[in-house]
């Protein structure tokens, strides 16, 4: 007991094994949760405020089949190093970031005639 401990130091200059022991397990605690949350957030689709906004005015309302299939192919645009992709569901198009897994924009099927999509590198339609 006779070594220093000064201001501001949580441990005595020497780290004893005890105490190294319970810093690596109290790290390897923290890793499971801080994986599945990351796994949990990586799973999630989400809609930008641009996307929820168009989903709104055209009248495009996703039911939870749809929200399965549409990330099964975010999934498989993803193994396939996809970026931006198009996904053409029923007769609707969504724009995807897969990297962020984030819709950027929503069309509806009449707003889809004559319409050029852009700064896209994969396209998947969904059947």
């Amino acid at each position: 007991m006779n070594e220093r401990i000064t201001i501001g130091q949580l441990y005595p200059s020497k780290m004893y094994p005890a105490v190294k022991n319970a810093a690596q397990r109290s790290l390897q605690r923290e890793t499971p949760t801080t994986s599945f949350d990351r796994l949990f957030q990586h799973e999630l689709l989400k809609f930008s405020n641009h996307a929820a906004k168009r989903l709104e005015q055209r009248g495009i309302e996703l039911q939870g089949d749809q929200l399965a299939k549409i990330q099964d192919a975010v999934d498989k645009a993803a193994a396939k190093g996809s970026k931006e992709s198009l996904i053409l569901l029923q007769d609707m198009a969504l724009i995807v970031n897969v990297a962020n897994r984030t819709v950027v924009t929503a069309i509806d099927g009449n707003s889809m005639k004559d319409n050029v999509f852009t700064q896209i590198d994969s396209a998947i339609v969904i059947s």
